[in-house]
């Protein structure tokens, strides 16, 4: 049922990390309302993973007498998720205030780029704009190229969403101690600052350079990067550690002297480009195959049509076809509670008749 079972959230529609936050809550077994749009009832995407496991409640939260039952509703769950502008909730008369004095436990998480407040607070924006401002975004991509944005990962998902949920379920364990409810302002980027917290103390400690493609971890080690195939694929190389150092070259059977030394930065350039004439001689999964079942830290770079095909990711139930969606399963795994998918996402008001009979809301104000 998962460690979150009993725990009862409101989700305010909206796209990317707020949804994911939903998401993952719904995982760990926590039962999640989304509230539509009142247009968009009965659309239906059932490949919007985003939205398994929830339940669909729509709504105009325009109309005074629908959003007196919304805060019927929250008075009785245990949080709230809300990824609009700031200030947008509080004109609805649903803002943090309206809910405490509906229900003082409720968790308020609150999702946003720039935050509650500070001078960008009300501007648009999204993912590569958040990151660019915490050296994330600039310390990606290749030297003399422009910076790569990396999907977008890191501000919505990693600093965004799973950001949000982290800062609930602690507001939850809160909650559960005291009693009392709170506020939680998750923005992409603070959020994505911490992320960026190993690489703040290697630049502070003189290890790391703000030129892209100059550092260990960017790409600028001939021991840590991707290098292309013969057949145009390509292979991801992490061997870092002395004794992954040593399988790696000797299973890409390098004997120059120049490699021995392996942390002279100096030298990194010219070793690149042999270990990439050598990679060029074989497939990629000629490759994989050489370093298969070894600690050299060498993996085939597989699509995203791959990955749920490859041997590991199909002994670990990493990906899952339920209903005929082909999906992350939830993680992570708990030794007691057991993740499950619910069932796919659900027509867009599909569950409005039951939770408005399981909550005792007035049906006129649905309508």
């Amino acid at each position: 049922m998962g460690p979150l079972n009993g725990i009862k959230i409101v989700e305010f529609a909206g796209i990317g990390p707020g949804p994911f936050c939903g998401m993952a809550l719904a995982d760990l077994g926590a039962e999640v309302i989304t509230i539509n749009r009142i247009n968009e009832k009965g659309t239906h995407n059932k490949f919007d993973i985003h939205n398994r496991s929830k339940y669909s409640l729509t709504a105009d939260l325009k109309k005074n007498s629908t959003k007196d039952e919304i805060l019927k509703l929250l008075s009785q769950v245990d949080g709230l998720i809300e990824g609009y502008r700031p200030g947008v909730m509080e004109s609805l008369g649903l803002g943090p205030d309206d809910c405490f004095n509906v229900n003082p436990k409720i968790v308020y998480g609150r999702m946003t780029g720039w935050g509650q407040d500070g001078p960008m607070s009300k501007n648009a924006g999204h993912d590569i704009n958040y990151i660019s401002l915490t050296g994330a975004l600039g310390a990606m991509g290749r030297k003399n190229n422009p910076p790569s944005p990396p999907l977008n990962l890191i501000g919505d998902y990693g600093g965004g969403g799973m950001h949000l949920a982290l800062g609930m379920t602690a507001a939850f364990i809160h909650q559960i101690k005291t009693g009392e409810g709170q506020v939680v302002d998750s923005a992409m980027i603070d959020g994505t600052s911490m992320l960026m917290s190993f690489f703040y103390s290697f630049n502070q400690m003189g290890y790391w350079e703000d030129e892209r493609e100059s550092n260990l971890l960017d790409g600028g080690a001939h021991f840590y990067d991707t290098y292309e195939c013969a057949d145009g694929k390509f292979l991801a190389i992490g061997s870092i550690e002395p004794k992954f150092y040593s399988i790696f070259l000797e299973k890409l059977e390098i004997t120059d002297k120049d490699f021995l030394n392996q942390m002279d930065k100096g030298k990194w350039p010219k070793l690149k480009d042999k270990v990439s004439k050598i990679i060029l001689t074989k497939t990629r999964d000629d490759w994989a195959a050489i370093f298969d079942d070894t600690d050299g830290c060498v993996t085939p770079v597989l699509s995203i049509s791959e990955a749920p095909l490859n041997e590991h990711n199909i002994q670990r139930n990493t990906f899952t076809n339920f209903d005929g969606v082909i999906q992350p399963n939830p993680s992570p795994r708990f030794s007691k509670s057991v993740l499950s998918i619910k069932h796919n996402s659900k027509e867009k008001g599909a569950d409005s008749s039951k939770l408005i009979e399981k909550y005792n809301l007035d049906p006129e104000a649905f309508i």
